[in-house]
């Protein structure tokens, strides 16, 4: 070798050793599985739409370890079968580093075992029942203890209910969400007969009868409140049929787990005003951090577009998701989980988001009254509140405890001190 192509030669090793660690294959992928079609769309395709703009904001920063962010996005057109076929799509053909998406917690069930056959990554964005964990999962939304609880609370505590109406699609998000309220509201002092539970399909448009159920809950003076799990396009319905019977939320208060900003861009609020929703982010929240993301979305999506509680989650978890691969070098599944633990980054709100040894995020609990301009005036919020895998408020649950990073298991049992299996998890 001569002179010239020796020095050539330790220039290039030289740069070879200096230049940014990049991940095995340029572009790295992410996968987005949000349905764009059917039922849920009038609450997914702006999460696709969020999860566009975070990686095209990414990719002007210089992109993630040497690489384009690519997004990869997939209908699975609300149909929960689907979300699986096209989460195997996601992982096994187009190769994917991790996935964020899902909406209901049928869909994100049915994704799950492939998720976790295929060792993939989810980042799932939106309030759920708890009473899972997965090493395959990071749960961004709020658990139960996190908006369920909270809003109960809200109800008994400030605004002197008595009775409660537990109104819910019919899958395992309000059921189980239910269950856990039906429990929680026992211990505080509610007979039974106080507590009147219904559930509908998805999509369900004619409310007239179970409206005139929950007015006559009230019968007897006492004061009823409706606490809502209702998802999708069958809250366009509910919300009309309250208006059309002249219910206010002076009459008969509404907390809702599943209508924010995005929802209520679509109905006519003008006889809503008062009623509530619980989440862990408001468009209204006043925060240097909120503005700044609100000026980037209207920017991008136009000036009518809103922002809502699942979009912040998306915010938070792919920022910690491309620090966490920062740290570890590498999108490798296994090493990104590790170097997740302990992440932090601000939320909207003005505080901090961290990410716990469960999976699940320490985030604060937003009560407000929905506004005629179709916002929320903020009445309660709580300092970050952490997440839980396991309600204490049923029996079989209240033993056991998440930990991934320590015990290496979602459901350790504290009594026995073990880790228990179950695969009917799921």
């Amino acid at each position: 070798m001569n002179l010239l192509n020796s020095t050539l030669a330790g220039a290039f090793a030289l740069a070879a050793l200096t230049a940014p660690a990049a991940a095995a294959d340029c572009p790295i992928k992410v996968g987005v599985l949000h349905s764009l079609s059917g039922t849920m769309a009038i609450s997914e395709t702006t999460l696709k739409d969020t999860m566009l703009m975070l990686i095209e904001q990414q990719n002007a920063k210089g992109g993630l370890l040497g690489c384009e962010l690519e997004a990869v996005v997939v209908d699975p057109a609300s149909d929960w079968p689907l979300f699986a076929e096209k989460g195997r799509e996601l992982l096994s053909v187009h190769n994917v580093d991790v996935i964020f998406g899902n909406w209901t917690s049928v869909s994100r069930k049915s994704v799950l075992p492939v998720l976790e056959e295929l060792n993939g990554l989810l980042f799932y964005p939106v309030q759920y029942e708890g009473e899972e964990s997965s090493k395959n999962v990071f749960y961004t939304g709020a658990a139960p203890n996190q908006q369920a609880i909270p809003a109960t609370d809200y109800f008994l505590e400030e605004l002197g209910v008595e009775k409660f109406a537990l109104l819910g699609t019919d899958y395992v998000y309000p059921r189980t969400t239910n269950n856990i309220l039906e429990s929680y509201l026992k211990q505080k002092g509610i007979a039974a007969e106080d507590i009147f539970v219904n559930y509908t399909p998805f999509g369900h448009s004619d409310w007239s009868k179970i409206v005139a159920d929950v007015v006559a809950l009230g019968a007897d003076g006492k004061k009823v409140g409706v606490i809502s799990t209702i998802n999708g396009d069958a809250n366009i319905g509910f919300y009309k049929e309250l208006a059309a019977a002249g219910i206010s939320a002076d009459d008969i208060p509404v907390v809702a787990f599943s209508v924010g900003e995005e929802e209520l861009s679509g109905l006519d609020t003008a006889n809503l005003v008062g009623h509530l929703a619980a989440w862990n982010y408001f468009q209204s929240a006043e925060a240097e951090a909120n503005t700044s993301f609100i000026d980037a979305w209207k920017a991008k999506m136009g000036a009518e577009r809103v922002t809502n509680d699942p979009m912040e989650a998306h915010y938070i978890g792919f920022n910690m998701w491309v620090n966490a691969a920062t740290a570890a070098k590498t999108t490798d599944v296994d090493a990104v989980r590790s170097a997740m633990y302990g992440q932090e980054f601000p939320n909207l709100t003005g505080g901090t988001a961290v990410m716990l040894p469960n999976h699940h995020l320490a985030k604060p609990v937003l009560i407000g009254e929905i506004q005629e301009d179709g916002q929320f005036d903020i009445v309660s919020q709580t300092k970050e509140v952490p997440g839980d895998a396991w309600t204490d408020f049923l029996p079989a649950s209240a033993v056991l405890k998440s930990d991934w990073k320590d015990l290496e298991c979602g459901m350790y049992n504290t009594e026995t001190k073990s880790c228990v299996q179950l695969l009917s998890n799921y």
